[in-house]
């Protein structure tokens, strides 16, 4: 397990209990045929890729989602094995790079899959349907030309699937809609068997159809932001009948403590005047490290010491300013928690999003590379 350099600047944590207690979670809702092939992309939503599938490695997880092809190549150049599948495009000049790591590619329609096709080499893949949201896939309509992939010799056809793009919608209109998705596909497979396709592992259910459409699943399941035990926002968490804990808390250095007098500015622009003599503490953490810029001149806050320290002036590129006027006993080196818990308060991702206007998933995947990512 990687320990934290008791010099680091900025680092994220991540609870490995809770990453195990929502996976436990997730896997009660579904039937116990149904597999979890969590999708750890854009760095496991900002989590660290590697530590995470590492940590659902011990858990006997063998399956896993990216976006990229290279995402894919660094799982497996850092020891992970298993089926690792590939959910975006790859570029045909990038074909190899499947082969020789031993990735699973997606089909993202007939006449890409007859690009990979003529690649040369055998190559794994799941073909993707468009039952709906009109993204990548072939259109569920389209029987003849999924058939067609079918008969291409050198593609391993090891799975199919479709993703439902309301499934976070549990009104009427999002129910039926998401209804009509499952229908579509599954009366696609049923077809396909009938024409003597042997169909094989499907998949529709991403974080929100494991929430409120398990019925739906099939062989696999791909939660994503609820693997981390967050959901998009803070309403469909307190609504969700599951209970998910959060895997991820943030936190930066104290690097200075200085005194602000009355009418003198801090920051850049000139925009935040001190009102009366202030104390601010210089943290190492910035836009760079991916800190929003609107929490910017008191449009957000730290704790220190389980007291809020609001930020001050605006969100520079590597460091921001905060205000511990009220915070006795700050100094050099201590830690500021920019998200997680501190004694009896709590800074959530929710808060970050709602303050951005945004959703979580946004807030934790642009996390930058430099945050040191470590298991407690």
């Amino acid at each position: 397990m990687k320990r934290l350099q008791k010099e680091g600047r900025a680092w994220i944590e991540i609870n490995r209990k809770n990453l195990y207690h929502n996976v436990r979670a997730l896997q009660r809702l579904l039937p116990s045929e149904c597999q979890l092939m969590p999708v750890v992309k854009a760095n496991a939503y900002g989590h660290g890729a590697v530590l995470v599938a590492k940590e659902l490695s011990g858990y006997g997880i063998k399956l896993f989602c990216v976006a990229t092809v290279t995402e894919g190549v660094e799982l497996r150049k850092n020891g992970i094995e298993g089926e690792i599948l590939v959910l975006g495009y790859t570029h045909p000049g990038q074909f190899f790079m499947v082969e020789e790591y031993n990735l699973t590619q997606t089909v993202v329609d007939y006449s890409y899959a007859k690009l990979l096709n003529r690649y040369g080499g055998k190559i794994k893949v799941h073909i993707k349907i468009d039952t709906g949201m009109y993204r990548l896939g072939v259109r569920c309509e389209k029987i003849s030309e999924v058939i067609q992939i079918f008969c291409c010799k050198n593609l391993e056809i090891q799975g199919i699937y479709t993703h439902l793009c309301a499934s976070d919608d549990i009104t009427r209109k999002g129910q039926e809609y998401t209804s009509k998705q499952g229908k579509e596909f599954y009366r696609m497979i049923s077809q396909l068997k009938k024409e003597g396709c042997a169909c094989p592992k499907v998949h529709l259910l991403a974080s929100y159809g494991i929430l409120n459409y398990p019925k739906l699943a099939g062989d696999y399941a791909r939660p994503g932001i609820a693997l981390y035990g967050v959901l998009s926002c803070r309403k469909d968490w307190q609504q969700a009948a599951v209970d998910l804990l959060p895997v991820l808390s943030l936190k930066a250095r104290v690097v200075l403590v200085k005194r602000l007098p009355k009418g003198e500015s801090a920051g850049y622009g000139l925009r935040y005047v001190a009102d009366r003599e202030r104390i601010i503490a210089v943290l190492s953490i910035g836009y760079a490290d991916g800190i929003p810029r609107s929490l910017s001149f008191g449009g957000g806050s730290v704790l220190i010491g389980s007291q809020t320290a609001p930020v001050i002036g605006a969100v520079c590129m590597d460091q921001m300013l905060v205000d511990i006027t009220d915070i006795p006993d700050v100094n050099q080196g201590d830690v500021a928690m920019v998200i997680g818990q501190s004694g009896d308060n709590e800074i959530s991702v929710y808060d970050l999003a709602e303050q951005e206007g945004t959703i979580t998933n946004e807030i934790v995947s642009r996390f930058g590379n430099r945050l040191e990512r470590v298991l407690v």
